[in-house]
């Protein structure tokens, strides 16, 4: 089924009845920071930050005096404070009856998390504490804590002795320097067959050099198509060798790696920020078959910063997870694959190709590696040395609109060894700004058979999917921007029907998200604000979704802009606001009163409306 240009950008065609005025004074169309201290009111124009994403609020961080000593957080009922804190310079308080005394109020009688588990990790710091706070010490349900407990909901927590060893330096890298040297000769030896004889300048040695080829036969031509050398080829035919050449290891590698089948997946893209590992637990929950933890910086890993390392967390419901490295350094990927190879569950690992960030393209990371073959081409083979489980790229369409090179670029790494490639079907340059282009990105699959690729862009409903798999040679769809404006699409996918969800439905959702959130970031003070700003960030992108009860044309296409209109309910019409102030009030129904301070500002502003 074609598309006019109106269907696939400008405005949603929304039924006339729930259609009102644009009002500017009252839905404001700009994300603008939102800070309870002013009153909640919009700042003026010279106190908006200039420029994107800069100069963006912070969290004023507690001073550790006034918060309470971890190792008096989960004290039980009957167990002594003395003597549980061994620091003699402890910043944090110890005073159990005057933290608790000072502490905010709680903002629900029902925690998730003991709930679930038979115990609040975050005990007298709780801020539904009432559940499990009994005087001045915490109450256990040991029997459902002991079930909890064996099961390990999260994976891939690095060990204490792991990070110190990567702080000091003292890891041993010997694979990855092993690694290192065998990537390298290979690419040496494969140049030197690759690059063209020396010109015979007399007639007398051109005739001799022709004997010899004649005599020699066709074995220094073959072997020169293979990328060897003669004397490798003969110590292969040698019955006798016992050791493996540099070309024979690789493969031998990509023998013994773990097989995954990528036919037809759903692959949830690794999204920075909002791909945290409650999001994703939702798309799991709602059909998606793959899942990616966000791009974390393989330098930050290697350095054992736990902020990084949280972005390999794993839950246990992820089946098919991998991990996405970002890095300029060859060394420095190659020991980081080693890493998480080491001392982290993942079935994949994937090297960031398309990331257009400024701050990364500049340092020869993320997208700028497509300009960097020689880098990548070593960084390639040395990681799928040390790998155990499969190697895969995602990648942009180019660097510049103009000039395509991921379908050259692909031709060459299949041999690299390689298990899947990713393409989105822009450029570094576009970034969101154009319509993805589904036709270069079916040429790309071509030139990558046998090797899968999957597709990304603008996917948005089933019937987007079902057209760009119908007679395209891509194996699987990888969706973005359309699972965070509607998670439920690999429901619709799998089950081939637009989903009329409601907004009580909508709101369950966005109720696990928080629950999952609680989990993850902690119930504490600290926690809940964290959850909330990541539910924010979420939400700054789940407005977008047009309720398919509304509309006049489907589907909705992921460019098109709605013009001002209610819902069938209150709810529906708050979820469908672009006001910050509306998202804050939803968190607040689920997270109670934003503080006294509070301010947001979205860190995405992608343009997702052309």
């Amino acid at each position: 089924m074609s598309k006019t240009a109106d269907q696939i950008c400008g405005m949603a065609f929304i039924k006339p009845q729930y259609i009102i005025p644009f009002e500017p004074s009252k839905e404001s169309t700009k994300n603008e920071t939102v800070s309870k201290g002013d009153g909640g009111e919009p700042p003026t124009k010279k106190q908006k930050s200039t420029g994107q994403n800069k100069n963006r609020p912070k969290m004023n961080k507690t001073p550790r005096s006034s918060k309470l000593c971890p190792s008096l957080c989960r004290i039980r009922v009957g167990e002594e404070v003395e003597g549980r804190c061994t620091f003699p310079n402890c910043g944090f308080s110890h005073e159990i009856a005057d933290y608790l005394a000072k502490k905010p109020s709680n903002l629900g009688e029902v925690c998730h998390n003991f709930r679930t588990f038979g115990q609040c990790h975050y005990g007298l710091t709780c801020r539904y504490g009432s559940d499990h706070i009994k005087g001045s010490a915490n109450v256990i349900n040991a029997e459902l804590w002991e079930k909890t407990e064996k099961r390990k909901p999260v994976r891939n927590v690095i060990d204490r002795e792991v990070q110190m060893d990567l702080r000091k330096r003292v890891y041993g890298f010997s694979r990855a320097a092993a690694a290192l040297k065998v990537a390298q000769s290979s690419i040496a030896r494969s140049k030197a067959s690759s690059a063209p004889k020396n010109k015979i300048e007399s007639e007398e040695d051109r005739k001799k050099e022709d004997k010899n080829s004649s005599q020699n036969g066709d074995g220094f031509a073959e072997n020169h198509c293979e990328g060897k050398n003669t004397d490798l080829a003969n110590s292969k035919a040698d019955e006798n060798q016992d050791t493996f050449t540099e070309d024979e290891q690789i493969n031998f590698r990509l023998d013994e790696k773990k097989k995954i089948h990528w036919k037809d997946k759903l692959y949830l893209a690794p999204l920075t920020t909002v791909g945290n590992l409650p999001f994703r637990r939702i798309c799991k929950k709602l059909g998606a078959d793959i899942t990616c933890g966000e791009m974390a910086m393989a330098s930050c890993l290697l350095q054992g910063t736990n902020s990084e390392w949280a972005l390999v967390k794993r839950h246990h419901t992820e089946d098919l997870f991998g991990v996405q490295v970002c890095g300029s350094n060859v060394e420095v990927m190659i020991k980081c694959a080693q890493v998480l190879d080491e001392k982290a569950e993942v079935d994949f690992i994937d090297i960031n190709m398309g990331c257009p960030i400024d701050l990364v393209y500049k340092q020869g990371a993320g997208s700028a590696l497509m300009r960097r073959q020689s880098a990548l081409e070593h960084m390639v083979k040395g990681m799928t040395q040390v790998l155990s489980v499969p190697l895969t790229l995602k990648m942009r369409a180019a660097i510049y609109h103009d000039t395509r090179i991921a379908h050259s670029l692909i031709g060459q790494a299949k041999h690299w060894g390689v298990s899947l490639f990713t393409v989105h079907g822009r450029s570094r340059e576009q970034r969101y700004t154009k319509q993805a282009d589904w036709k270069y990105v079916e040429e790309c699959a071509q030139a990558a058979d046998p090797v899968p690729l999957f597709g990304n862009g603008d996917i948005m409903s089933f019937e987007d999917y079902n057209i760009h798999k119908e007679n395209s040679q891509i194996s699987g769809v990888m969706i973005g921007r359309g699972a965070l404006i509607k998670p439920w699409i690999f429901t619709e996918i799998k089950e081939q029907r637009h989903w009329d969800i409601s907004s009580s439905e909508r709101f369950d959702i966005i109720k696990e998200y928080v629950n999952n959130g609680l989990e993850h970031w902690g119930s504490d003070t600290e926690g809940v604000e964290k959850t909330r700003r990541f539910l924010l960030e979420w939400l700054s992108f789940l407005h977008r979704y047009i309720p398919v009860g509304l509309l006049e044309t489907l589907p909705q296409q992921i460019n098109q802009r709605p013009p001002p209109y209610v819902g069938r309910n209150d709810m529906e019409t708050l979820m469908a606001s672009r006001n910050v102030k509306d998202w804050v009030k939803i968190s607040e129904m689920l997270l109670g009163p934003v503080p006294d301070d509070f301010m947001f500002l979205p860190k995405h502003k992608a343009n997702s409306w052309s």
